[in-house]
């Protein structure tokens, strides 16, 4: 059994919830563990309290709240009620109480939200944050796919994040970078409080990875594959200090882990994002 590291989280999201999974991350030095109440039809807590309950003390284990069972599959609410009740269930379902909490996605309830979204922005981490005075979280933070909603209503007088979740890697546009850059701006946040989510944009076997070589952003690409370079890359785009990454096969977890020996060329990482910004506004690169 490997040593723990927390640079790489496991991410439940599509997964099967599989025991072989979970006690093969651990084999691996994988002790992070991200989940969300939405995840597996809603079952994401119970299901992993009864495969794995003896598992989930070995675990760091963050999960996320925000969406709700409804009419059409789910939908999104940012109620402190709904929140701060969410925590609690988390906490009862899982048989313990988890290590973090996100709130999970709240533009998807901003977009429409203005001029009030700030209020229920502010009003949302303040619940959060009680919750994690309560006991029922040791700490909350903020899990954003589209991060840019975010950056005009955060109030200065609110509860922060300890932790921000956004989307890394190659395939994230440069306006979801810059935004993840100023959420970290404002929220005083360093790198170690900051993770990265989906590095493959939804597949590491997508076809895109057979037609780009992200080993061009490597110091030392002779030993990696591609997918492990892309992996690599993924922590610097933007910078961050772990990425939760999605798979069913321990392998699968065990290549991504052994690709944190690697060395990113930073130059290249900068220019990289030039050439995007350069693109997005239309400048020939």
């Amino acid at each position: 059994m490997r040593g723990a590291d927390t640079r790489v989280v496991l991410g439940l999201h599509r997964s099967r919830h599989e025991r072989r999974l979970l006690t093969g991350a651990l084999d691996l030095g994988v002790t992070a563990l991200d989940t969300s109440t939405n995840y597996l039809g809603f079952r994401s807590h119970r299901i992993l309290a009864r495969t794995a309950g003896d598992l989930l003390p070995k675990f760091t284990v963050s999960t996320k709240v925000g969406y709700f069972p409804g009419r059409n599959g789910g939908e999104h609410c940012l109620d402190p009620v709904r929140l701060h009740a969410a925590v609690e269930q988390a906490a009862e379902e899982l048989g313990r109480e988890p290590d973090l909490v996100f709130l999970h996605n709240p533009e998807h309830s901003l977009r429409e939200g203005a001029p009030h979204g700030r209020d229920v922005l502010a009003q949302a981490c303040t619940a959060l944050d009680d919750a994690a005075a309560k006991g029922l979280c040791a700490a909350w933070g903020v899990a954003s796919w589209d991060p840019s909603p975010l950056l005009n209503l955060i109030d200065p007088t609110a509860p922060r994040p300890s932790v921000l979740m956004v989307r890394a890697g190659l395939l994230v546009g440069v306006g979801t970078l810059d935004a993840a850059d100023a959420l970290i701006k404002a929220w005083d946040l360093g790198d170690s409080a900051v993770w990265g989510m989906s590095p493959f944009g939804g597949s590491a076997s997508a076809p895109v990875w057979a037609r780009i070589d992200p080993r061009v952003f490597l110091r030392d690409s002779s030993r990696l594959s591609r997918v492990q370079a892309a992996f690599q890359a993924a922590y610097h785009l933007p910078r961050v200090d772990s990425v939760a990454v999605g798979t069913d096969e321990p392998a699968h977890l065990g290549e991504l882990v052994d690709t944190l020996t690697g060395e990113v060329e930073e130059r290249t990482i900068q220019e990289y994002r030039r050439l995007l910004r350069d693109r997005s506004q239309g400048q020939p690169a």
